[in-house]
């Protein structure tokens, strides 16, 4: 079954979100990843973790906020995983990555 990297972008970094929220707001988030997760079963591998931004760069677009492994038979198949995903809903976006075989394995 296809794999996918799953990167959450967003117009502030994850340490800035986190920083930003009160705990109340912190447990609802996790409580809305976790029901995420739930739902979406089989299909996390990983569920990830906020990454922190070591060196600002890259194609200019939104910083990483963190990232996910998901499996799913097609694209179309992820995309129904991903829907209604809490990321999406907070005005983040999503970008989904193939992950390739490697030549000669």
């Amino acid at each position: 079954m296809p794999k996918y990297l799953v990167l959450y972008r967003s117009e502030v970094t994850a340490a800035e979100q986190m920083s930003q929220n009160d705990p109340d707001q912190a447990r609802a988030g996790m409580e809305a990843w976790m029901a995420w997760a739930e739902q979406a079963g089989d299909a996390v591998v990983d569920l990830g973790s906020p990454l922190g931004v070591v060196e600002p760069g890259g194609d200019g677009g939104d910083p990483i906020g963190g990232y996910s492994i998901l499996q799913a038979e097609s694209a179309e198949a992820l995309a129904a995983v991903l829907d209604g995903h809490p990321h999406a809903t907070w005005g983040g976006t999503i970008q989904t990555l193939e992950m390739l075989s490697m030549p000669g394995t």
